[in-house]
């Protein structure tokens, strides 16, 4: 019999049990509430009333806010971001990381101070407003790629996590006639696939949750990304802005409420399907160039 299997519960396992039971059904209950509304057939909806399973299932508001042209514009321009940036943000983090770990570079302790001083110091919102205004990217998609292609923090932890990485390898493929990108294809990125499997999750999560800057550099409602257009739908606006150019009016006869939660499901859809089976590299990513030995 083991200790674990034969311990008894402390007065202090019971307050901690019950403190995190209690945190826990303060995040599940409004979930729930978002998603039973949103199943809800408009017809039985009771504003203001608590759902924990819809009373009658429905899928009108979903087919709604799916036919309607502002929601897909959105879906579209999160979709390309969210792609197009993690791809660009894997390519130039581990490039510029791999060149970190070369001690012999031109310019590395200059880029590495750079790196870090970054880390410690923000220019804010107006400079980089006034950045992105300059290069002409305003009201583009390229203003929410080129604006984040990596970050201080991923450059330290992917360098880090590449030092730890054997050196004899890279030596013996110098010795096999591999040239400097030869090497960091064929050997640095096939041992590095956990690392960049995290990361990739990492960026890809942030893009699809784009908010802040795509609120104040993309003026145009026809690029708007998802958080955009939900947040327009949940604070600022009611249900008709989103169909506009949808479905013909329709969602007169919908509650607003039930059309808003729809849209906040769709959005969250994506990352809740994808991340159960990306999880594991989640959380590896946390401790990726945390141990060196």
């Amino acid at each position: 019999m083991s200790f674990v299997a034969s311990k008894k519960l402390t007065s202090f396992d019971w307050v901690n049990y019950t403190l995190l039971g209690i945190i826990s059904a303060v995040c599940v209950f409004p979930f729930l509430y978002v998603f039973s509304v949103s199943f809800t057939d408009p017809k039985v909806y009771v504003p203001l009333q608590f759902y924990v399973f819809p009373e009658k299932w429905s899928l009108i508001s979903y087919k709604y806010i799916l036919s309607t042209n502002s929601f897909l514009n959105s879906l579209k321009s999160t979709t390309f971001i969210t792609v197009v940036g993690t791809v660009l943000n894997v390519v130039v983090s581990f490039s510029l990381a791999y060149a970190l770990t070369k001690k012999g570079m031109p310019g590395r302790g200059i880029m590495l101070s750079a790196v870090i001083f970054t880390l410690v110091f923000n220019a804010g919102i107006v400079p980089s407003y006034i950045l992105i205004k300059e290069l002409g990217l305003l009201n583009s998609y390229w203003s929410l790629i080129w604006s984040g292609l990596t970050s201080a923090w991923s450059l330290i932890v992917i360098k880090s996590f590449l030092e730890s990485l054997p050196s004899e390898l890279e030596d013996s493929a110098r010795i096999d006639g591999c040239t400097d990108l030869g090497v960091f294809l064929r050997i640095v990125i096939p041992l590095s696939m956990p690392a960049i499997a995290a990361f990739t999750l990492f960026f890809a999560v942030a893009h699809w949750n784009t908010y802040f800057n795509a609120l104040i550099y993309i003026s145009d409602s026809k690029k708007w990304t998802l958080q955009v257009l939900v947040k327009t739908l949940v604070i600022d606006s009611d249900s008709n802005g989103v169909g506009q150019a949808g479905a013909g009016g329709d969602d007169r006869t919908l509650p607003q409420e039930t059309i808003r939660m729809a849209a906040i499901m769709l959005s969250m859809a994506p990352i809740l399907v994808i991340y159960p089976f990306l999880q594991k590299h989640f959380a590896k990513g946390v401790m990726l160039g945390s141990v060196k030995g």
